[in-house]
């Protein structure tokens, strides 16, 4: 007996829509922000011969470039498929997010060297010009993450600025401290401290990015689904004696994918196919699936384990 495939699904499930927020607005707010206080960082910085704000100045160009990239990736997620590209551009938005875990590490490192070589060999330090920048910061950057907590749970990319933006301005907070205790002791090691103190707030901020970035370059499962939960439930719908070839994978930085075969001897339709979709989107937000219903009188390859 032939097997039965169905290919389809519904695009409005359980009133999730598969089209990213648009943050345009947010982006290009927090690009001219930050494009504009990396700037007076770096002037200030080194007016004032204060490493830590040249190096919050070099994270903050990274934040800069990885704003850019985020909302370039956003663009090209909302644009139609081709004929060359049938699922559209919507794997962009992974690689921002790869690139950018990449462009924090890579500032983590700078950082880190500068600030080792400045504690061999401190340097005197302007620290009311530190103070005035530094709280400039706090405002700058709290302000740029405010613009991105509503979506910091549905988008990879979002949530790599959000983190940023507001790492960004608890640094800049660890920052005005510093200044004020050099002020009052003259300890000029605090200095550098600083810095290494702000390589491991990046450091931290963009590991989980990194991770995250690099399972989802990889097809990994995203974060937030259990593989058995998902064949669990497809397992115990109606009529399903066998699930076999499940796939999940994400499309993009908030779109998840499936594609399985289910074993269902007395056949299907459209209500069951309709139903699954809504409730996989529901349950999982997993938004894309295709399903292939099969008879079960015949042996699938794919059925074994270790089959891809």
């Amino acid at each position: 007996m032939a097997h039965h495939h169905d290919h389809s699904h519904p695009h409005d499930h359980a009133g999730h829509s598969h089209a990213p927020d648009n943050f345009g607005f947010a982006f290009a707010v927090g690009i001219a922000l930050n494009t504009a206080f990396l700037a007076a960082e770096l002037v200030f910085g080194y007016a004032a011969n204060s490493l830590a704000l040249i190096s919050d100045a070099v994270h903050n160009f990274s934040d800069v470039i990885a704003l850019m990239l985020a909302w370039a990736a956003g663009w090209l997620a909302r644009r139609r498929p081709t004929p060359q590209h049938t699922y559209g551009y919507r794997r962009a938005s992974i690689l921002a997010a790869l690139v950018n875990a990449g462009l924090l590490l890579i500032a983590v490192g700078a950082i880190a060297v500068e600030a080792i070589d400045r504690i061999r060999e401190p340097a005197e330090v302007a620290g009311r010009t530190v103070v005035w920048v530094a709280a400039l910061g706090i405002v700058v950057n709290g302000a740029t993450a405010l613009l991105f907590m509503r979506g910091r749970h549905g988008d990879l990319n979002i949530r790599g600025a959000f983190l940023h933006m507001a790492a960004d301005a608890g640094v800049s907070l660890g920052v005005v401290v510093a200044a004020f205790a050099i002020m009052l002791t003259g300890w000029l090691w605090i200095d550098p401290a600083i810095s290494l103190a702000i390589a491991a707030v990046v450091l931290a901020s963009g590991w989980g990015l990194a991770r995250d970035s690099v399972n989802l370059a990889l097809d990994g499962v995203p974060k937030g689904i259990e593989l058995a939960d998902v064949k669990d439930y497809l397992g115990r719908l109606e009529g399903v004696t066998e699930v076999h070839d499940l796939h999940v994978w994400a499309m993009s930085t908030n779109e998840t994918a499936l594609t399985a075969h289910l074993v269902r001897p007395g056949g299907y339709d459209d209500e069951f196919l309709h139903h699954v979709c809504a409730e996989l989107s529901h349950r999982f937000d997993i938004h894309h699936a295709t399903l292939q219903i099969e008879a079960g009188s015949d042996a699938c390859k794919l059925a074994p384990a270790e089959v891809v």
